[in-house]
């Protein structure tokens, strides 16, 4: 593989204390050395030997980003402006959409895709989780091109496919569909409100665990019920997590019931998700309560942000933009000071932030993947705070390109 410098780049030091406050991050001006797509080495000598050199001009470098919920097999992205029909019906008014809507869809859908991609890999993402439609309308159409778009940018990212029954796994009879989408291309079992959409949370959520099970994968499930229902699939899906052993393999999705719980009961469900270290995905919703992610955090539950969907018909918002949505995470909860602002990024990263909590250098490190963005920023608080926007991008050493021509939009 290619050895080259990445020169004169901005990498965090350390904070900077105010009478024993953290008012500012410090920086210095580095050298990375780039070596079979990892970091060789970091100095602040300017190197002297035969390798390329690629100038950062004293940009800030980041790790990149991971947006772990996406439908990138459903969208009107890269097509004509669409926006939503009116809900009269709830969810169930999107599901008898799609009925028409998805094998229209279906010719442009791989197409469509790539074009998302594209986006997020702009945004300086290198990790997609996507949900892919598995039911009887489309049967494993869109998991096809779902499978075949990603694995055109398999040397740029890495990415997981979530088995989506969104009609529900019982309501539509999905369930030899997704145990035949797990052999064709998916790595994670989905589900969508047990109670609410199946009509049965015990039989539904044992039916995902076995497909899990069986392929030894793991399961990420939408959970859009409020309150003591939404509460009360959470603790079952617990114990389904338990009883699968699959402690560190399940993610809920949405979690929207988190925002609706207080005191004891808050601090009770966080210990029954920590046990089976269950992870939480969000939107960071702001048209409803957002569930309290820097409590969730304290108390050890692994969150993470996603995007849910870039224009299609369940919403005609969304950005791809991760960055832009840490910005509003931290508008959402009030956090304006420089440590809080830092430490947002890790919702983006995969948990990774430049210092730690005591202000040390955790990354990057020599041995390190050089897995990276550069933004224009002075720093991560910076980055959050005002939208950094990201101007190069690498992966394991390899600087992405974009792989797709000026095109004419994707008609629908």
């Amino acid at each position: 593989m290619t050895t080259f410098w990445l020169i004169n780049v901005r990498l965090e030091k350390g904070f900077k204390y105010e009478n024993d406050r953290i008012a500012g991050t410090e920086t210095e001006i580095c050298h990375l050395k780039i070596e079979n797509g990892k970091i060789a080495d970091i100095t602040h000598s300017v190197p002297n030997d035969e390798a390329k050199q690629i100038d950062a001009k004293q940009q800030l470098l980041l790790p990149s980003l991971r947006d772990m919920h996406i439908h990138i097999d459903k969208t009107y992205y890269g097509g004509p402006w669409k926006a939503c029909t009116p809900l009269t019906n709830g969810i169930f008014t999107r599901l008898e959409e799609e009925k028409e809507l998805l094998p229209k869809l279906l010719p442009t859908a791989q197409e469509r895709a790539e074009k998302m991609i594209e986006l997020y890999l702009k945004n300086g993402h290198t990790h997609i989780r996507t949900h892919c439609n598995v039911d009887p309308i489309i049967g494993l159409g869109n998991l096809e091109a779902t499978v075949n778009a990603l694995k055109k940018y398999e040397d740029v990212l890495t990415y997981e496919i979530v088995a989506f029954p969104q009609h529900g796994l019982l309501r539509s009879d999905s369930v030899q569909l997704i145990r035949d989408a797990m052999k064709n291309g998916a790595t994670l079992v989905g589900g969508v409100d047990p109670a609410t959409v199946d009509r049965n949370i015990e039989k539904s959520l044992y039916t995902i665990f076995d497909i899990a099970v069986e392929n030894n994968k793991g399961v990420d499930i939408h959970l859009h019920d409020p309150n003591t229902l939404g509460a009360f699939t959470f603790e079952r899906m617990a114990h389904y997590t338990k009883e699968a052993g699959l402690k560190g393999g399940a993610t809920i999705s949405h979690g929207i019931a988190l925002g609706d719980l207080q005191g004891d009961s808050l601090t009770e469900m966080a210990a029954v998700l920590k046990d089976q270290e269950i992870d939480v995905t969000t939107t960071v919703p702001v048209n409803r309560a957002t569930i309290p992610i820097p409590t969730l955090d304290q108390f050890g539950i692994t969150v993470s942000v996603g995007h849910d969907s870039i224009t299609d018909h369940w919403s005609p918002f969304g950005t791809g933009n991760t960055i832009q949505k840490l910005g509003t995470l931290a508008e959402r909860f009030r956090t304006s000071d420089e440590y809080s602002l830092s430490r947002t990024l890790k919702y983006g990263t995969g948990g990774v932030t430049p210092l730690n909590e005591n202000g040390d250098r955790v990354w990057p490190k020599v041995g390190d993947d050089a897995t990276m963005m550069l933004v224009n920023a002075s720093c991560s608080a910076e980055a959050v705070a005002r939208r950094a926007s990201v101007q190069s991008l690498f992966f394991k050493g390899k600087k992405v390109e974009s792989k797709l021509a000026e095109s004419n939009p994707v008609q629908v």
